[in-house]
């Protein structure tokens, strides 16, 4: 019989990108086919500095369907309840582990000390706080124990011969999980626009603090690949096109 894992707990998402074909060419060439026609093959290879301005005017009057030309797929790691938030958006491909097919591992998310706990104010006018010591500690205290009870639970029912897809149901959704999700650029943007909080976006968004760690993550290196698009949809007002 093999030992019970340890539970452990942590406060960080990660996210990597290990596929991508994706650069600023990408869109020029895309764009140019609708007045240069088989002679915008040319411009697969070229050199997308020299098209800062069409990029930007692309991105300017949201003539989106140049970004779409592209592909990344990141690696996440993030509790599960991120992922049922980020799955709200369906313009990207998804594949997530499986409580099905594998036994699920003992990894569970509590919230970092920096992450602030008390909201004020009304639903659509509310902000968030940082919490006494004395609350983070119940926080902390409450998530431990319930996620190490859950556990306990999940291996009982595995040791008596249950289903991983029935046991699994005592798993509280701070459990990790992790995932492939492969979007273009456009879709990205988009993602991008609701899921992270930036005082001069046109349309500013107030996300949860844990999927806005996994796009804060995805936009750096998405910016990486494509600067002038990136940057074109940060002077832009982070709309998406």
């Amino acid at each position: 019989m093999t030992d019970t894992p340890t539970v452990k707990f942590r406060s960080d998402m990660t996210v990597e990108l290990i596929k991508a074909t994706a650069s600023d060419a990408d869109v020029v060439w895309a764009a140019r086919v609708s007045t240069k026609g088989e002679s915008s093959l040319e411009d697969v290879e070229g050199d997308a500095e020299r098209s800062r301005g069409l990029i930007n005017y692309l991105m300017r009057d949201r003539h989106g369907t140049p970004f779409e030309h592209n592909s990344m797929t990141f690696f996440v790691s993030a509790p599960i309840f991120v992922f049922r938030e980020f799955m709200r958006h369906r313009m990207a491909s998804y594949n997530e582990e499986s409580g099905r097919y594998r036994e699920l591992q003992p990894v569970f998310y509590v919230p970092g000390p920096d992450r602030p706990l008390v909201q004020q104010g009304k639903t659509g006018a509310y902000h968030f706080v940082d919490g006494s010591p004395e609350q983070y500690g119940v926080v902390v205290e409450q998530t431990q124990r319930a996620c190490e009870q859950a556990y306990a639970s999940y291996q009982a029912m595995l040791g008596a011969g249950v289903a991983r897809e029935v046991a699994r149901g005592v798993l509280p959704v701070a459990t990790y999980s992790a995932m492939y999700v492969t979007m273009n650029a456009r879709s990205l943007m988009n993602f991008l626009s609701l899921r992270t909080k930036r005082e001069d976006s046109h349309f500013p968004s107030f996300p949860q603090r844990e999927i806005e760690m996994v796009a804060e993550q995805m936009e750096e290196q998405w910016a990486a690949l494509m600067p002038l698009t990136h940057a074109s949809f940060e002077a832009n007002g982070r709309v998406a096109p």
